[in-house]
């Protein structure tokens, strides 16, 4: 069972792969683009999903440091590896109706992902329905909302979620959210793509019921960004790096370093969670340029949505 807190299927399977646990169920591909690397991870059948500890469906990560370039060449640059990506999830048919929602606290930038890309992305269905359209040649009937979280409305999000398919019944929906990874160079320069559905407030560790295709009774495609890392995970990579310079400083036996060096991920992540724990210090930790990222992310996403789902945009 996977214990370290990582939202990315990409990084299941690299601690599975450090457990020496054999991947049964799930397959892996990886291709590499000019300035992008695009893995693959497809769980197949229940075997994979739990040692996945993740949902059957396609897992695919877009991993890019131009993510965390403020221009308009490495913006458009993701932009477009991003579109090609949803353009494959979704398919070309554009009469299909798409209903995008915006998971997350608005009121805290590094959970605030979902709703800035929310109110970005172009939404056409009050056109479609004042003319009376089932098709257009430019664009597709695109709905959006951010439902807040229930610290703020009161109401569980799939509950507000799953009244508004019942009534607008769209074919799909689509959800963005802020993540956790474990790695921190991986955090605001990875974008996951997810056919298994998602459950809201899981990159902070507190995750409510999922919004998947059982539940909402339409497909679900989760599209997420690592905004955040916890404490322990940030401490692991911190501490390797400590004990590589200790052991290049050292002029005495390193035998107790080395010792250090070989435990497993998992188990110094546990080490450090449990001493964290007891005096409630295994805090959620974000870059200090959060407020800039999360703006040119939520225009990455929501461009990558609007050209995927829009003809007329491309």
């Amino acid at each position: 069972m996977i214990s370290i807190r990582t939202d990315l299927a990409l990084e299941a399977t690299e601690i599975c792969e450090e457990q020496s646990t054999a991947l049964d169920g799930v397959v892996v591909d990886t291709k590499e683009l000019e300035d992008c690397t695009v893995t693959t991870v497809e769980i197949i059948n229940e075997t994979g999903s739990k040692i996945m500890n993740k949902e059957i469906g396609k897992y695919i990560t877009l991993e890019s440091d131009l993510m965390k370039f403020d221009d308009d060449d490495s913006r458009e640059k993701v932009i477009n590896y991003l579109k090609d990506e949803l353009i494959d999830v979704f398919g070309t048919d554009q009469s299909k109706r798409t209903l995008v929602i915006g998971l997350g606290n608005w009121n805290i930038t590094s959970d605030a992902l979902g709703p800035r890309a929310v109110s970005k992305t172009l939404v056409t269905r009050h056109i479609f329905k004042n003319y009376n359209k089932d098709y257009d040649d430019d664009f597709s009937e695109v709905a959006a909302l951010s439902p807040g979280v229930m610290g703020i409305t009161g109401i569980e999000t799939v509950e507000i979620v799953k009244s508004i398919v019942d009534k607008i019944k769209p074919d799909r929906v689509v959800a963005i959210d802020a993540l956790a990874s474990r790695k921190m160079d991986r955090v605001n320069a990875t974008i996951q793509i997810s056919t298994g559905g998602i459950a809201p407030g899981g990159g902070v560790g507190n995750k409510r019921k999922a919004l998947d295709k059982s539940y909402l009774g339409v497909d679900v495609i989760a599209i997420g960004v690592p905004t955040v890392v916890d404490a322990a995970t940030l401490t692991i990579d911190v501490l390797d790096l400590a004990i590589d310079n200790l052991m290049e400083v050292s002029k005495e036996s390193s035998g107790f370093y080395t010792m250090l060096k070989k435990l497993k991920e998992e188990e110094k992540y546990q080490l450090i969670k449990d001493s964290l724990d007891p005096y409630d210090k295994n805090l959620i930790v974000t870059p200090k340029d959060i407020d800039e990222t999360i703006e040119n992310l939520a225009i990455i996403i929501s461009e990558g949505l609007n050209r995927s789902l829009h003809p007329g945009r491309i």
